[in-house]
Parts: structure tokens; C-alpha cells; sequence
């Protein structure tokens, strides 16, 4: 009997750290982007802060590939750095029970490498791991690499890192109702 408990709480352990899929609705819940800024689809894997594995479609109906360029559409790299940073946002809000009060914000970029195009008809495969994972002073700042394929070929890499910051963080309220940005020196105006 005791090796059945046994097996049970590890079981349970691996659970735990461990889950996916997640499917567009989760994701919903879980980020604050929406169309057409969201830019995954589903969540193949998660290892809590650890890694995280996503799936961007990429359809011709993109609005950017409009502009981006006319008769000849490829998907702008600042876009799949994003689409790293997202997938990199719901392995942290994933950790926090209040994501809905909460923002994951960008703090920097390092060694982004884009090889090869992204073009209509592609499926981009997001891999994200953590490489630190700090709480100072109630705030989460995560530094991941990230990594895109398509057809297992790496289509673009690079280094983000990102805080967790309230969604309230920097506002005074005005008096009428609505809420003003702070102002204070050092103040991120989109905290």
C-alpha cells in the first residue's frame, strides 16, 4: 500500500510541474493580448519555470502582412520576437493566482537572430526556457531564450526579459472616475 502512495504523490508531483495543452481559450484567460495582437495558438507544453512550448499559425489573412510586403509576405521578426515574449508571458502568469491584475511588460531583448523567412502557411513552434527567475521585492523578472521553428528548421532566437508589474502599479486616481498615469520620475508610463 505504501508503494502505491508512493506512486501516487510523484504522480501527483510530475502534474503539478508539469501540464498542457492549453487551447486559444485558456490562453485568453491566462494573457491580456487579443486579435490581432495575440500571437499563439496553443500551448503544446508546460514546465512550471521552466519551459514552455507553443504553436503560432501563421494564415495569409495576417493583418500585417498587408504592409509587410505587398506580393511578397513575410512575417515581420519584431513579431516573432513577440510571439516568444507571449508564449514566455503565460509560462509567468501561469505562476501567479492574480493574473487578471497583472502585466508581464518587456525590460530587454539580447541576441535576437532571425535565419530564415516566416512566411504565409508556416507553423512556428515557440520554445521558451527560462534561464533566471528572480523575486525582489514582490516582483517577479524572468530572463528566457526563446527560440522559433518552422519544420524543425530555427528561424529565429534570442534572449528576453520581462517583469511582472500590477496593473494598477503608477495610477492616482483623478476624482472623476478615471484613473491618471503617475508621473513620478522612473515612472513607466505603460507599467
Amino acid at each position: 500500500m505504501s508503494d502505491q502512495t508512493n506512486t501516487s504523490a510523484v504522480e501527483n508531483s510530475a502534474t503539478a510541474s508539469k501540464s498542457g495543452p492549453l487551447d486559444i481559450n485558456q490562453i485568453q484567460a491566462i494573457l491580456p493580448h487579443r486579435y490581432p495582437f495575440l500571437l499563439i495558438d496553443r500551448i503544446l507544453e508546460l514546465e512550471r519555470k521552466k519551459r514552455i512550448v507553443a504553436i503560432k499559425n501563421v494564415t495569409v489573412n495576417e493583418p500585417f502582412f498587408v504592409g509587410h510586403f505587398p506580393g511578397f509576405p513575410i512575417m515581420p521578426g519584431v513579431l516573432i520576437v513577440e510571439a516568444m515574449a507571449q508564449t514566455g508571458g503565460v509560462l509567468l502568469l501561469s505562476e501567479v493566482d492574480n493574473h487578471g491584475d497583472q502585466l508581464v511588460v518587456f525590460t530587454g531583448i539580447e541576441k535576437a537572430r532571425f535565419r530564415r523567412q516566416v512566411v504565409p502557411g508556416d507553423q512556428l513552434r515557440l520554445e521558451v526556457a527560462t534561464l533566471s527567475w528572480k523575486l525582489t521585492h514582490g516582483i517577479i523578472a524572468v530572463r528566457m531564450e526563446g527560440k522559433a521553428f518552422v519544420n524543425s528548421k530555427l528561424v529565429c532566437e534570442g534572449i528576453v526579459s520581462a517583469q511582472l508589474v500590477s496593473r494598477t502599479r503608477g495610477r492616482k486616481s483623478s476624482g472623476d472616475g478615471a484613473e491618471a498615469t503617475s508621473t513620478e520620475p522612473g515612472a513607466n508610463p505603460e507599467g
